[in-house]
Order: structure tokens, then C-alpha cells, then sequence
């Protein structure tokens, strides 16, 4: 703690945008629920449009019907807050919650996973196209395609409430953050926005346009999950952890953030390696 000490204190001025973008009476709306929704909803756009261009899919087949995703929506929104919440329940603040287990439903304090709402979205895609005769890596494929978009947004979000800031720093371009102690520190929220979000997103579209992977269905969800794996592993280095966890195995680098991002690069690559192209019909 006491390198800190040496770091200069200039900073470039952080924004004062108030967290909460409308508020009526006790009615408020949080920069940070809105990213959520606009995520959920142009993921959801995104996916109708690929899942309605032939040109994209096998044989030309379409994998599923417009209204098989406006069905989705729903299950897509349930598995993101449920999964969201039960994976920071479980992976970084299990014994308050064990204390505290009314605090568990105080969602508007705070507190999702992406890693837990990434199984609860697979969950649902899994009974959901089970239910409706859908190839369940297709609408892993379009439904992950979209969703670097919502990403970012929410990373967004998290620098305009000053939360998940990174670690003291030097750099040109660091913020010194209202609640962040008196040290100029990596925006890693929006290094996760950029890496995530943007770059995610345009590799994804290479890969869905240029590139026809969904026509190899697991593929670009695979690409999906590494990309955000690795990306994650990135910014932890930058990133301040949890105080809550701190540093783990006694290091003063790796994070939980890591640990649980490393299983998806590793599948994200057994997906991406084992993917093979839907046959293509044989001539009568």
C-alpha cells in the first residue's frame, strides 16, 4: 500500500454524471439498468436480423422463427438477472450473504456476475430451444453475437457510478475517482468497454458476415467466450479486485476475475477447434 503513496496525484477530472438518469418521486432509473435493457433488447434485434439472412445460415436454411426470439427475450432477461445474482452471491461475497441472506434480494445495492449470468443465459437458451426443436449451438451463436453491445453499455455504466475502478497509476489518462481514495487510477471500466464491447463486437461481425462461421454452428459462440475470457484476464491486471477477496494464492496479481475467466477461454477454444461446418446435401 505504501507504493501508492508515491503516484502522482494528477488526474484527469472525472465526470460528474449523476448515476441515476431520471428520477420521478421514489421512481429512479440507473444509468446502469438501462444499459441491461438496451443491451438485452438490441441483442434481441441483432439476432432477428441475423437469424433472417439466409445468406448466413447453412444450405440456406433459417434455424429458427422470428417469434421463437421475441419468445426468448423473456427467458434471455430471467437467466441474466437470476444467473447475474446468484454467481456475485456465490463467487464474491458468500459469507456476507450468509449473514445477511435478505441482502440477497437487494438488487438495487448492487452486486451481478457476468460469469453467472453468461450459465443462467445458457440454462435458458438450452430449455428453450430444447422446447422448440431448435439446434441449441444456433441460438447460442446469434444470441452471443449481439451481446458485446449490452457489454459495453453496462461497463459504461460502471465508470459513471464510480465502481470497479482500477488500480493506481500513472498514466496520462487516469481518473481520480470520488470514492477511490486519493490516488489517479486505470479507468479498467472502460478498457472492459472498449475490449468487450467494441472490439468483440466488430471481431464477432467479421466472423457472422466475412468469414459465413455461422454456417459451423458453435463456432462464433465459441469466439464469443474466448474473446470475452481473454479480454477479462487483460483488464484484471489493471483492474482493482473485490476488496472483499483481495488477491488470491497469496500473489498481489491474480483475481477472481481471472479464475473464473480462464475455463471460458479454454472452452471458448475447444468450441472454436471442434466446430464443423453442417453438411451440405447430397444431389438426388
Amino acid at each position: 500500500m505504501n507504493e501508492y503513496f508515491l503516484l502522482p496525484l494528477a488526474s484527469l477530472p472525472f465526470p460528474n454524471i449523476n448515476p441515476i438518469l431520471i428520477q420521478i418521486g421514489p421512481l429512479a432509473v440507473h444509468w446502469y439498468g438501462v444499459g441491461y435493457i438496451v443491451g438485452i433488447l438490441f441483442a434481441w434485434w441483432y439476432a432477428k436480423r441475423l437469424a433472417a439472412n439466409a445468406r448466413l445460415w447453412p444450405n440456406g436454411v433459417l434455424p429458427m422463427k422470428p417469434e421463437d426470439l421475441d419468445d426468448f427475450i423473456v427467458w434471455a432477461a430471467i437467466g441474466v438477472v437470476l444467473g447475474g445474482r446468484t454467481g456475485y452471491v456465490l463467487f464474491y461475497d458468500l459469507a456476507r450473504y450468509i449473514a445477511h441472506p435478505l441482502d440477497i434480494f437487494a438488487v438495487w445495492q448492487g452486486g451481478m456476475s457476468f460469469h453467472g449470468g453468461l450459465l443462467g443465459v445458457i440454462l435458458a437458451m438450452t430449455l428453450f430451444s430444447i422446447k422448440r426443436g431448435i439446434r441449441t449451438w444456433s441460438l447460442f451463436d446469434v444470441v452471443a453475437a449481439g451481446v458485446p453491445v449490452g457489454l459495453g453499455l453496462v461497463r459504461v455504466a460502471n465508470f459513471i457510478n464510480s465502481e470497479l475502478w482500477g488500480r493506481p497509476t500513472d498514466v496520462l489518462w487516469a481518473f481520480e475517482f470520488p470514492n477511490g481514495g486519493p490516488f489517479a487510477r486505470h479507468p479498467s471500466q472502460l478498457y472492459e468497454a472498449l475490449l468487450e464491447g467494441v472490439v468483440l463486437f466488430l471481431v464477432l461481425r467479421i466472423l457472422t458476415h466475412s468469414r459465413l462461421k455461422l454456417k459451423t454452428p458453435r463456432f462464433v459462440g465459441g469466439a464469443f467466450i474466448c474473446g470475452y475470457g481473454l479480454s477479462r484476464i487483460f483488464v484484471e491486471f489493471f483492474r482493482e479486485p473485490d476488496q472483499q477477496l483481495g488477491y488470491l494464492l497469496g500473489t498481489n496479481w491474480l483475481t477472481m476475475g481471472m479464475i473464473l475467466s480462464t475455463p471460458m477461454v479454454l472452452a471458448g477454444i475447444w468450441a472454436m477447434l471442434t466446430a464443423k461446418p453442417v453438411a451440405q446435401p447430397q444431389p438426388a
